[in-house]
């Protein structure tokens, strides 16, 4: 017994001692044994309220204890290379310059372009990155430099974990994990209002570390993400510029509240041209917070239901129109097949309730539904000819790629002569047979077609285009060109006009709810 109790000591004494001694080995070779890894956690949010001085030293601080938790991020990816030219790193030289390369037929040619962004360390152990999706989409390789290395310095390697298109965030981790790295602070990005000091630092124009300091203009800004789907920004005057992207917005603590995506310029949107006119917005970071865990498992899962909804918001006349609760809700305005036609909603009607929690707008139904897991099924209230009744609908996942697929406009119409003038910035025509058949219009319906669209009117600004054929005006059916300037000439002014049109997309046909003001 003695023998086999002192064999059992001297075993478990050789295991402790060379787990002690790996440990030690690693540390002196700077490495971080998996196994003694911290797991991801997602980061605290500081909610204590905004106070105190500003004085002449509060900026300096913010820069000098934020700073070296940013990083600026350089991707390398490859595009399809023109015929006429090379493309090396964002620089287009004319050929030739010696003979070109032979081709295999029928294989394009990519050349390498490099980009540039900026991000901030979310976990110093993992070697975790947030940075916007947009910088690092397509990478085939990611350098990562630090605030501490120098401009002759080789950077980081880094691979990307987690993406998502909707709120334009990645998750990416430094492949080799160097000691003394700093966290981003994160603050809490609802306390955020019109007002508030910001501060900006990033890597614009590939100068890195540049520090710009504003306010918060407004908060709640509705941007266009992808076709038909929008998401609120944080809107500053901190100057962003390109190669921002991806970088933190700072509380007046040195707390991220939002991450840099893009600026309306003197070219164009996202900074691909053009410079900073104090017009830049940044992803709240409580968004952010609530996708990290679904980030770091590589996938982002959100619910559908299948309605696009009018994004135009309510007036107190809508209101009273519709018979709405005082506090308004979310227009159906198309329904293509899916669950919330399936469950019986129609176009037009107004969801006030979703799931127990009620609608007042457009983006309140989408952030209702994108958070709900799909295959959850949910009562859906609805104010339909100013009657209240609920529907069981089933929420699906919501498949990105397969829904701007779908988006495609329908082809242009032939012209014809003397369109008629409806006083909301469109003309309407007859509806021919041949055009009946060719836009797939349901037998019997159907009361003009609409023909031109005139820029920046009630018609263009609701969504109206060329070749919509205007089945119903105010809840009643048309069936002329007569029917249809005759309900629209009876709308008064300041009033809005309801539109039931059927649209072709994607070679399939579906009605559509659009709202005209009258001027």
């Amino acid at each position: 017994m003695s023998r086999n109790k002192s064999a059992f000591f001297y075993g478990v004494l050789i295991a402790l001692v060379s787990v002690v001694g790996g440990m030690i080995l690693a540390s002196r070779l700077d490495l971080a044994p998996g196994s003694f890894a911290n797991p991801f956690s997602v980061p605290v949010a500081n909610s204590a309220p905004l106070s105190g001085p500003v004085d002449a030293t509060t900026f300096r601080n913010i820069a000098r204890d934020s700073s070296p938790a940013v990083v600026s991020i350089k991707v390398i990816s490859s595009r399809p290379a023109a015929d006429d030219d090379e493309e090396m790193f964002g620089l287009q030289l004319p050929f030739p310059f010696g003979n070109r390369p032979p081709q295999q037929q029928g294989r394009p040619r990519e050349m390498p372009t490099q980009g540039d962004g900026s991000g901030f360390i979310i976990d110093k152990v993992n070697g975790y990155v947030l940075t916007n999706n947009h910088v690092v989409e397509n990478a085939k390789s990611i350098e990562v430099t630090l605030s501490s290395m120098g401009e002759s310095d080789e950077g980081l390697a880094a691979k990307v974990i987690g993406r998502d298109e909707l709120s334009d965030t990645a998750l990416i981790q430094l492949t080799t994990v160097p000691k003394d790295l700093q966290e981003a602070k994160f603050g809490d990005s609802d306390q955020m209002a019109p007002g508030d000091w910001v501060m900006a630092i990033g890597n614009p124009f590939r100068l890195s570390n540049t520090v710009t300091v504003g306010v918060i203009s407004a908060v709640g800004r509705h941007n266009r993400v992808s076709n038909g789907r929008f998401a609120d920004f944080i809107q500053t005057d901190a100057a962003i510029n390109p190669g921002n992207s991806g970088g933190p917005l700072l509380n007046i603590r040195g707390e991220v509240i939002g991450i840099n995506t893009m600026i309306y310029s003197t070219g164009n949107v996202l900074g691909q041209s053009g410079g900073n006119i104090g017009l830049g917005f940044a992803i709240p970071i409580n968004t952010v917070r609530d996708l990290l865990p679904q980030l770091h498992k590589g996938k982002v899962t959100r619910g559908r239901i299948g309605v696009t909804i009018d994004s135009r918001p309510l007036t107190r006349e809508d209101i009273e129109d519709l018979g709405l609760p005082a506090k308004g809700g979310a227009v159906v305005s198309q329904l293509p097949d899916g669950p919330a036609r399936r469950a019986g909603l129609r176009v037009g009607d107004v969801i006030v309730d979703f799931n127990g929690q009620p609608v007042t707008s457009s983006n309140d139904l989408v952030n209702l539904v994108t958070r709900t897991a799909p295959g959850t099924t949910v009562p859906v209230k609805v104010v339909r000819d100013k009657k209240t009744q609920t529907l069981n609908v089933t929420v699906e996942e919501l498949d990105l790629a397969q829904e701007q697929g779908l988006a495609q406009r329908a082809q242009p119409r032939d012209e014809r002569a003397e369109p008629t003038d409806t006083e909301f910035g469109m003309s309407v025509q007859p509806l021919l047979q041949r055009e009946r058949r060719a836009l797939q219009v349901p037998a019997g319906r159907g009361g003009a077609v609409v023909s031109e669209v005139t820029p920046f009117g009630p018609a263009a600004q609701a969504g109206v285009r060329e070749g919509d054929v205007i089945l119903a005006v105010q809840g009643q059916a048309v069936d002329s060109v007569q029917d249809v300037t005759g309900a629209l000439s009876a709308v008064q002014n300041g009033r809005t006009a309801r539109l039931v049109i059927w649209r072709v997309e994607g070679g399939q046909g579906q009605e559509v709810l659009v709202q005209l003001r009258k001027r």
